[in-house]
């Protein structure tokens, strides 16, 4: 393995992560309903680094 394919693992594995956890703030903040704005603004972010950081290893792995 080389270290362009552990650029790629890694940011993949990141992204994973990344969407998993702003999707989760989500799912709980809406269950309980005591999340405030910031919460879900940060979620979004964490979704939004996330697909970022997927398309980033994507294209990368494409080359």
């Amino acid at each position: 393995m080389d270290a362009r394919e552990r650029r790629v693992d890694t940011a993949r594995i990141l992204g994973n992560i990344a969407l998993l956890v702003g999707l989760l703030i989500t799912i709980v903040g809406l269950a309980t309903d005591s999340t405030p704005a910031k919460g879900y603004l940060f979620a979004g972010m964490l979704v939004f680094a996330g697909i970022g950081l997927r398309l980033e290893a994507a294209l990368t792995d494409r080359r």
